[in-house]
Formats: structure tokens, C-alpha cells, sequence
């Protein structure tokens, strides 16, 4: 009886842990909308991250491929609302950008973005092989 109360109580914990991991990645997103970027920045509505991490700001084109890193903002875990990055580069008006969520592992900086296109260090986040993003178009 007690093996069988043990063995019942490890499959519920794992259970609970399996669906609170599910729910903790299929809940991280970024939303944002197409939006006036003339001022030589580029808000996200609401990220929401795991861990701390960075909004990375990418250009990108017809073909939806993250291109040259144009800007960046810091994340906290959890709820992030109204991130705003400043543009390094000028964006006109029908340009796209991608706003995409990296995490804060494997550089050698805490709280330094030290991503370049590619790398490993503060790299994208993934939820089952896809990129955490959105794209949006400068009005």
C-alpha cells in the first residue's frame, strides 16, 4: 500500500512540474504593433519572460529572417509592459523590424548584451524550435 501511495505521489509531482514548465513556456510572447518609429524608437506592447533577458530589435524583410541588431531593451522574468529600445539606425516609414525575445545566458556580462547575429551568448528563445516574436512595420 505504501509503495503504491509513494508511486502515485512521484507521478503527481512529476505531473505538476511538467505542466507548470508547459504553461511557464507556452505563456513567453512578444506583442506588439505596427507603430510611428521616426523618433528613433521601437516599443513592444507586452513581453512576457521567463527569466531576465533582453528584447533584441532586429531588421528583417519579406522572407521574416532576423537580420542586423538595431536596438535592445532589458527584460525582468515575468511581465514586461511597454518596452521601449532606441534604434541605432534609422528606420523609414514600411520597413519592418523584428522584436524578439533573447535570454540572458552564456555571455560573460550579467546584464550586458553581448548578442551578435549568430552567437550563442544572450541568445534567441525558443518554445519547440520557434523563435519568441513579432514582427512590425514602421508607419
Amino acid at each position: 500500500m505504501l509503495k503504491s501511495t509513494l508511486r502515485w505521489g512521484i507521478l503527481a509531482s512529476v505531473l505538476a512540474s511538467t505542466a507548470a514548465f508547459a504553461a511557464a513556456h507556452g505563456g513567453l510572447s512578444v506583442k506588439a504593433s505596427d507603430q510611428d518609429m521616426s523618433g528613433g524608437t521601437v516599443t513592444a506592447d507586452t513581453i512576457m519572460a521567463e527569466k531576465n533577458g533582453w528584447m533584441v530589435v532586429h531588421r528583417t524583410g519579406s522572407d521574416m529572417k532576423p537580420g542586423p541588431v538595431v536596438g535592445y531593451a532589458p527584460l525582468k522574468a515575468g511581465e514586461n509592459m511597454h518596452v521601449t529600445a532606441i534604434l541605432t539606425e534609422e528606420v523609414k516609414s514600411g520597413e519592418m523590424l523584428m522584436l524578439m525575445l533573447h535570454g540572458e545566458d552564456g555571455g560573460m556580462k550579467t546584464g550586458i548584451f553581448e548578442y551578435t547575429l549568430g552567437a550563442k551568448e544572450d541568445g534567441p528563445v525558443k518554445v519547440d524550435g520557434k523563435l519568441v516574436m513579432t514582427v512590425v512595420t514602421a508607419q
